[in-house]
């Protein structure tokens, strides 16, 4: 069976993924083709195409089309909530009691009108809506391959209207056990705070993430934020998460917390520099976040989690590297698996595997990322002769070997390899990297390359021999979705890749899971010891990902990187 999920319900993060009798083929984010970073209000047409291509499928090959985003009935607990906590906004309240089902009658129209101008027989395609929070649970826990009985976690900002998301995954079924619902929203608070400290929601929490390392959470106590025990929790609505009149506005943009915020924290952080109090601030919300969740997993899974120890996790808040720390460190907890496109771009693969498993198929688990376009020698060096700038390249015998002396050298390349990782994280297709113990080099990254803030931390891929004694652990982690603690015998010899805590994002490569980027870190090893490289995604700041060599070149001529590897392509400036 051939079964598309769409996703793109809530404005932002559109994305089609592929399934074909179970398994995952092809998965893409709209914003790489369209080159408009996060989608914005819009469907994930291109994407779409490009699944269709990749399979060599049409419209009419396709059987279900899937899609994170449900009706809900008039005496859904969800929608009475929002009314009773969101009083104070009477025209919400009454609309979600009256009109609660608004907003997906509208994705689900602007959904139909994308397949039909893509060709699509509605009257011979059936669209299947899924539970945004089972759609974030399915990517999890029926790609992650465990077999045992699984806890499941989901958390974001907001699906339908459920926030946070507890359940059980037990032989293929997804049972839940408790949700919670906006206002009462973890990942609101962790997004509004994100605002607060000068950054864009749902593209600046990873970078609060980055900041809080260097601040004392002990200095600001923001437990005000989050009333909470180990049952359940509630949020200030009068400082947070608010809508209506109770906004902060200025200069025409309303922001997620009030006015009487700012009064007791001060004014909003702005620029690019980190200082005191906002590290603070970081560090505290950081630290919030950890101790409401851990308690909500001990209440609601524990018993779970210490009977199998298998655990997964999904949801925006899945990305916070800190808090996944936190949990494999939980009694219990041997496994821990984060869907890598945990946001709401994985939610077309949740929906398309939710509704396999639930029609019988069996879901094949998750082998790697690299799900999008890839692009050959020849397709790659047309692009250079197209391309404005007329670069010089060459096509090169032994490309391993030519970018090991580039990054043993001391210079950072961009290596532009196969096919596009899906999801946020660039795992060794569509990355920038470099030598991570070459001094500097870091900096020269942020500040020469990527144009940003130059305190932002940087993520090492490493080869999977070494990788047990640098992180002294044998959890895995191929997708860049944890932080472990760095040896401390491993601290000076890859500092650039080692945070202010300590603590690294790491990749573990394999020769199955890529090949070549194995083979390159081998190739590094054999120059310096070390088989470990800095990686950070092949774009500069306010971009999406590149997904095509014209794109990949278009970057380069707009840094001052020197060095571009396509395939076997070698472009120098």
């Amino acid at each position: 069976m051939n079964i598309l999920g769409l996703s793109g319900a809530l404005g932002h993060d559109a994305s089609a993924a592929l399934l074909v009798d179970g398994k995952t083929i092809a998965a893409a984010e709209e914003e790489r083709f369209i080159r408009d970073k996060h989608a914005k209000n819009k469907m994930a047409s291109e994407a779409t195409k490009f699944c269709l291509d990749y399979a060599n499928l049409k419209p009419a090959d396709i059987d279900i089309v899937a899609i994170p985003h449900a009706p809900f009935p008039f005496t859904y607990a969800g929608r009475w909530h929002y009314a009773k906590r969101y009083w104070y906004a009477p025209d919400r309240a009454f609309d979600a009691i009256f009109n609660g089902n608004r907003r997906h009658k509208r994705y689900l129209k602007q959904i139909k009108a994308m397949l039909l101008e893509l060709g699509f027989d509605l009257n011979k395609t059936q669209i299947k809506p899924v539970e945004h929070h089972l759609a974030h649970a399915s990517s999890a826990y029926h790609l992650s391959g465990f077999k045992e009985k699984t806890a499941i976690i989901g958390i974001d900002g907001k699906g339908e209207y459920a926030t946070t998301f507890f359940g059980i995954g037990e032989n293929g079924k997804i049972t839940k056990l408790k949700e919670f619902y906006d206002p009462d929203s973890l990942g609101g608070v962790y997004g509004a705070l994100t605002q607060y400290l000068g950054f864009e929601m749902l593209d600046g929490e990873f970078k609060v993430m980055g900041m809080a390392p260097y601040g004392d959470k002990t200095k600001h106590d923001l437990s005000r934020l989050i009333k909470h025990d180990e049952k359940g929790f509630e949020v200030n609505t009068k400082l947070i998460n608010t809508i209506g009149l109770r906004r902060y506005k200025k200069d025409g943009v309303g922001y997620y917390f009030s006015k009487k915020l700012l009064d007791w924290l001060g004014p909003k952080r702005e620029g690019d520099e980190i200082d005191d109090p906002y590290i603070h601030y970081a560090a505290s919300i950081q630290g919030l976040l950890e101790d409401v969740t851990l308690e909500l997993i001990e209440h609601y899974l524990g018993d779970t989690i210490r009977e199998t120890g298998k655990v997964c996790f999904a949801g925006g808040v899945a990305l916070n590297v800190k808090l996944n720390q936190k949990i494999i460190a939980m009694p219990g907890v041997k496994e821990l698996f984060v869907q890598p496109a945990a946001g709401d771009n994985g939610s077309s693969l949740g929906a398309a595997t939710y509704v396999a498993n639930a029609l019988g198929e069996k879901v094949e688990p998750m082998q790697d990322v690299y799900l999008g376009p890839k692009f050959s020698n020849e397709e790659c060096a047309q692009a250079c002769q197209q391309h404005e700038a007329k670069p010089q390249f060459e096509i090169v015998a032994n490309p391993v070997e030519k970018a090991a002396e580039i990054l043993a050298a001391g210079n950072p390349i961009a290596w532009f390899q196969g096919r596009m990782e899906f999801g946020p994280r660039a795992l060794g297709n569509r990355s920038i990297i470099g030598d991570p113990s070459v001094s500097e080099i870091a900096d020269t990254i942020n500040l020469q390359i990527k144009f940003r803030e130059r305190w932002r931390p940087f993520c090492p891929s490493m080869a999977e021999h070494i990788a047990p004694e640098i992180l002294q652990t044998n959890h895995p982690s191929p997708y860049m979705t944890f932080a472990f603690e760095v040896a401390e015998q491993w601290k000076n010899r890859i500092p650039e890749v080692v945070h202010e805590d300590g603590t690294a994002r790491t990749q573990i490569v394999t020769p199955k899971s890529n090949p070549r980027y194995h083979e390159l870190l081998k190739a590094m090893e054999a120059k310096n010891g070390n088989a470990v490289l800095l990686n950070t995604s092949m774009n500069r700041r306010g971009e999406p990902m590149v997904c095509t060599p014209t794109d990949a070149l278009n970057m380069f001529f707009a840094c001052d990187l020197q060095y571009l590897m396509m395939e076997d392509v070698l472009v120098k400036k």
